[in-house]
C-alpha cells in the first residue's frame, strides 16, 4: 500500500498554474482559482516532458473532488 502518492507525485507545486497563466492568461481559470478542463485538454496536446504529466494528473486528481 502506497501511503501519500498525491504528495508524492506533485514534486513542484504551482509549476502548472505558472505554465497555464504564462501560456493562456487569466481566461484559463476560474473565479476560484482552478483551472478550466477545457484549457487542461488544450494544453494537453502541445505540452511534452514533465508538463504533460501534470497536466495528465491535474485531470487524475479533479476525478477525486466531491460533487456537491
Amino acid at each position: 500500500m502506497v501511503r501519500k502518492w498525491i504528495q508524492k507525485a506533485i514534486k513542484r507545486k504551482g509549476s502548472l498554474k505558472r505554465y497555464m497563466m504564462q501560456k493562456y492568461g487569466k481566461k484559463a481559470f476560474t473565479n476560484k482559482g482552478t483551472i478550466k478542463v477545457e484549457y487542461l485538454k488544450r494544453a494537453l496536446k502541445h505540452a511534452k516532458g514533465p508538463v504533460r504529466k501534470r497536466i495528465h494528473l491535474a485531470l487524475t486528481l479533479r476525478k477525486f473532488r466531491k460533487r456537491r
